[in-house]
C-alpha cells in the first residue's frame, strides 16, 4: 500500500477525479445525503491517501487553521474496506501530517457519531453534544497534541 501526501496543485487530474469520486460515492450516495461535497476547502488542504493496485483505499484531508477555523483539522475520512485497520492507519497518518506540516496543537474534527470510537482510539476526546450535520449525527472532537 502506497502512502500519498499532496497539496491540491500537486494532484493529477486523475488523482483528483478518483478522490472526488470516492468522496461522493460514500458521503453523498452511500449515506443518501445530498450536500455540497465540493466546498472550496480542497484547494488549501493537504490530501492524504493510501492506494494500491485497486486504487484509493483510504483518504482524508488535513486543513490548516485560518480565519474560519481555530484549529488544524481532519476531514472527509474514508476507508473503502471497513473494520480492517485502514481507517486507523489513515487517521494516524493524518495526525502525523497535521503535526509535521501545520505544527498542529491541537487537532480538531467532526466525527460521525457511529465512528467516534475510531477517533477515541487515536486519542481524540469528545468536546460537544451530538448534533446533526446534513441530517447525520456528529460530535466535535479534539486531540491534545501536547499530551504526547
Amino acid at each position: 500500500m502506497e502512502l500519498c501526501v499532496k497539496r491540491f496543485h500537486e494532484l493529477t487530474v486523475n488523482e483528483l477525479y478518483d478522490i472526488l469520486k470516492l468522496r461522493v460515492s460514500v458521503f453523498v450516495v452511500e449515506q443518501d445525503c445530498p450536500y455540497m461535497e465540493l466546498d472550496d476547502l480542497d484547494q488549501s488542504a493537504l490530501h492524504v491517501y493510501l492506494k494500491d493496485a485497486n486504487g484509493i483505499e483510504a483518504y482524508l484531508r488535513v486543513m490548516d487553521k485560518n480565519e474560519h477555523r481555530e484549529h488544524v483539522s481532519l476531514g472527509r475520512v474514508i476507508a473503502v474496506k471497513r473494520r480492517c485497520g485502514l481507517g486507523s492507519r489513515i487517521v494516524r497518518e493524518g495526525i502525523r501530517q497535521a503535526k509535521e506540516v501545520f505544527h498542529a496543537q491541537p487537532i480538531y474534527l467532526e466525527a460521525q457519531t457511529y465512528a467516534k470510537e475510531l477517533y477515541e482510539k487515536q486519542g481524540f476526546r469528545q468536546i460537544s453534544d451530538e448534533f446533526l450535520e446534513d441530517g447525520i449525527p456528529h460530535v466535535k472532537m479534539l486531540l491534545d497534541c501536547s499530551a504526547e
